[in-house]
């Protein structure tokens, strides 16, 4: 991570600006978005955690929501600072294999629950999917925006633990038949699998330029 210990950086109409300025207008929006989308996503977690019934979804849960708030802490302090934050961003893993089952089963059509006290471990885990997802867009969206190179690196680092979340998730949810994943037809899937073929080495820009050059009217 780059340091910002110190570092000032040019306003064209206000002169200096020092380091816990140093950010930019979509930036400190984006960013809001982005801390804001964590609260709601750890509040979420904090609600559901009652209704939780499955030990291993407890054990996603509390683990993914530790993870989360220190991540949190990290952006925030960056952020505020404009300068490297005190601990370095850390790298989510799960406990799980990632082995999918492939194939539909028959299965009762979703609806809405009409009370918390029908909250399943389906819909739960569900719930938490569909939290860390966002978040994993809203800071890619967030990071592209982002001037300061520490913040930038912070949200940029956070991306992958996001997608991981998500894929724990998702594989508890597919050992459960919660999440069910169907495949195309081998004839079609096999297609599809040998659509593209690898490039082969670079265009020859340099004598395209010099073909059309040559054949330009004087």
């Amino acid at each position: 991570m780059q340091n910002q210990q110190g570092q000032m950086h040019q306003n064209m109409h206000t002169g200096a600006v020092p380091p816990q300025m140093n950010h930019g207008g979509h930036e400190v929006f984006d960013v809001h978005e982005v801390l804001s989308g964590a609260i709601g996503t750890m509040d979420q977690y904090l609600l559901l955690r009652q209704h939780v019934k499955d030990p291993e979804l407890l054990d996603i849960l509390d683990r993914q929501y530790q993870f989360m708030q220190e991540e949190y802490n990290i952006t925030v302090e960056c952020f505020k600072s404009g300068q490297d934050p005190s601990q370095r961003t850390e790298r989510y893993e799960m406990k799980q294999g990632n082995d999918f089952i492939y194939g539909l089963q028959p299965s009762q059509p979703k609806k809405p629950v009409q009370s918390p006290t029908e909250l399943t471990d389906a819909s739960i885990s569900g719930i938490m999917l569909g939290a860390v997802k966002s978040g994993a867009s809203m800071k890619t969206m967030a990071a592209c925006e982002v001037t300061n190179p520490v913040v930038r690196r912070v949200l940029a680092d956070s991306v992958p633990n996001c997608i991981e979340m998500a894929y724990e998730l998702s594989i508890y949810q597919n050992k459960h038949h919660y999440y069910q994943v169907p495949q195309l037809a081998q004839q079609d899937m096999t297609q599809l699998l040998n659509a593209y073929a690898p490039a082969q080495g670079m265009p020859q820009t340099n004598n395209m330029n010099m073909n059309t050059n040559m054949n330009m009217p004087h």
